[in-house]
This record gives structure tokens, C-alpha cells and sequence, in this order.
């Protein structure tokens, strides 16, 4: 990976990744004891097997703190030096505020500014993209990005197109200046919100404020036109990935490991075919997780990394689409 392609000096890179994953399994086989589904549909339409689901009274803010740790553990990098915590959520532990302030009074970060992101499945994504900016203008050095879930909180349980997609968990990446190889290569990033009908959940928000009648209407739980979504997402996370690559200069076989969301097998197999990516390059982890949304990527790469799979100064795509609809790419040098 020596070639003029990569000769632009990242302004970022990353130091240290973790995880916060929930204990508890949820199988396919328990899902057959919920809903008319099988083990065998979940698979073949999906690719997924299990999924982490939060115990009664495990939060949000708790997994993600949790990855954040021993993302600065990975890192080697004391708390107090961060410098602000970017989270990508779509279930905070409450309305307001925002769940990285829970996060930054957990890890007793006073020296940081906290907010959160609300890009859906591609809000880690989003977070990467701030998270360069604010250290390639210099507003900060230590950035912790964050992308954490608690999706089972609000799925449909008798809804079988949907139940049998999420779960839960958090990842997280300390970022720092670049030290001129490693880094950041291109960001990209886009939305199109005249398709939000296609994937959302219409209650909690002041359109549909808790009642009554939202209870009722099972308002509170993701809504998802699955057909449609799907031929959005293989678009969309195509030319993410083709953007990316034009941006950068990089070509499909300089590209070390393709990270994408982890929503569904066929959709993953259609962007590496896009961007002309062998399957031994595609790292893919969805059989044990599901969609885990913002948390999907940080898993993912946290997991490629401690495997072996993505090593310092090898080239990784990431790439991402979720509601909204956003969607968009990094490339990044470990």
C-alpha cells in the first residue's frame, strides 16, 4: 500500500478500539418461541444465527461506557485527556440529554464535551467524519466516537419481518492526530429524508408524544418497509463505497478489509461486488450480533482488529446505511 493513491496525509487515525457487548443470547430457535419464523428463513433471507440482548435495567450509556474504557485501555490514553465524546444512538437512555453526557459523568471524563448523533445505522459513520474534522482544525486531540444500541428496547416482538434483525451492544474508537502514515485517507457522507417513511419509529417525538393512543397504535417500536429498504441499502452502500474510493484515489484491490454494516448477508455481498472486493477481504460478524445499528462497524472492526484480521497500516472501507436515509464511508490506514 506504498502507492501515490495514499500519499495525502491522514489528519487522524486511530489508537484504540472496544467493545461493550450484553451477555445475554438471543437464538433464532428462541425467536421460533416468540414469532412464525424458523431458524432456517432467518438464515437464508439474513445471514443471522444470534443476537445480544440488554438484561432488565442494563442501559445504553452502559455499554457504551464500557467500550469506551477499554477503547482508552486499547489506546493507552487517560480519560482526563479526552477531549470530546461523539455518540451515535438512536436509544438514549432518555428523551434528553443527551446519553453522552451519562457516558462522559461514567467515565469520569470532566474534560470533554458530549453529545450525541442520531444518524440511525450510519451514525458511527457521521461520528468518524466529526471526529477528524474537529482534530484536523485543531478544536480537539483526544476524541472517543462511540456508537452504541439498545435496539431491543424498541422492537416488535410479534412483528416477524423486524423482531428477528436487532440486537444490542456498543463499540468505540479513541481517535488522535495522525502521526503522517496511519489515518483517516476520505470520508463520505449523504442522506435523503424524503425516505424516512421506509424506516422509523414514529412515536416518543413530539409528532407523536407518549399516550394512550401511541401505546395502543404500537408506535414505539421500529417500522420498516423491508423490500424497499433493501434496494435503498444495495444503492446506497454502493456508492458509498465507489465515492469512497474514487475520493481517495484507492483501487478495489488496495483495500485491505471491507468493513460494512452488518444488516443483511446479500446487502454486504452486493458492495463488495460493486467496489470488485473478493468475500476472503469482507469482514462479517452479523451470525453472532444481528443489526446492531450505530454499534454495527465499531463491533466489527474492534473484532478484525483483535483477530488478526486488520493489522496496523493496512487500508479498511468502511461503509454504512441506515434510516433517515443516511448513508456514506471512511477509509482509514490502522
Amino acid at each position: 500500500m506504498n502507492g501515490e493513491s495514499l500519499s495525502k496525509i491522514p489528519k487522524s487515525m486511530i489508537v484504540g478500539t472496544g467493545v461493550g457487548i450484553p451477555p445475554k443470547l438471543l437464538t433464532n430457535r428462541d425467536l421460533e418461541k416468540i414469532v412464525d419464523t424458523s431458524d432456517e428463513w432467518i438464515r437464508t433471507r439474513t445471514g443471522m444465527e444470534t443476537r445480544h440482548i440488554v438484561e432488565n435495567g442494563q442501559l445504553t450509556s452502559d455499554l457504551c461506557t464500557e467500550a469506551a474504557k477499554n477503547a482508552l485501555l486499547d489506546a493507552k490514553v487517560d480519560v482526563q485527556a479526552v477531549d470530546a465524546i461523539i455518540l451515535a444512538t438512536i436509544t438514549g437512555d432518555i428523551g434528553f440529554p443527551s446519553t453522552a453526557c451519562f457516558v462522559q459523568e461514567k467515565l469520569a471524563a470532566v474534560n470533554a464535551a458530549a453529545f450525541d448523533i442520531a444518524a440511525a445505522c450510519s451514525g458511527f459513520i457521521y461520528g468518524l467524519d466529526l471526529a477528524d474534522s474537529l482534530i484536523a482544525t485543531g478544536k480537539a486531540k483526544t476524541v472517543v466516537v462511540i456508537g452504541g444500541e439498545t435496539l431491543s428496547r424498541i422492537t416488535d416482538y410479534s412483528d416477524r419481518g423486524t423482531c428477528v434483525l436487532f440486537g444490542d451492544g456498543a463499540g468505540a474508537v479513541v481517535m488522535q492526530p495522525s502521526d503522517g502514515h496511519r489515518g483517516v485517507l476520505g470520508s463520505f457522507i449523504k442522506s435523503d429524508g424524503r425516505l424516512h417513511q421506509l424506516l422509523y419509529m414514529p412515536g416518543m417525538g413530539t409528532k407523536h408524544p407518549p399516550s394512550y393512543e401511541s401505546v395502543d397504535q404500537r408506535l414505539h417500536y421500529i417500522k420498516m418497509e423491508g423490500k424497499e429498504v433493501f434496494k435503498y441499502a444495495v444503492m446506497a452502500m454502493g456508492e458509498a463505497a465507489s465515492k469512497i474510493l474514487e475520493e481517495t484515489g484507492l483501487k478495489g484491490e488496495e483495500v485491505d478489509l471491507l468493513i460494512p454494516h452488518q444488516a443483511n448477508l446479500r446487502i454486504i455481498d452486493a458492495t463488495a461486488r460493486r467496489i470488485k472486493i473478493p468475500a476472503d477481504r469482507v469482514f462479517v460478524n452479523l451470525h453472532n450480533y444481528g443489526n446492531t445499528s450505530a454499534a454495527s462497524i465499531p463491533i466489527a472492526l474492534d473484532e478484525a482488529k483483535k483477530s488478526g484480521r486488520l493489522k496496523q497500516g493496512q487500508v479498511a472501507v468502511l461503509v454504512a446505511f441506515g434510516a433517515g436515509f443516511t448513508w456514506g464511508a471512511v477509509a482509514i490506514r490502522l
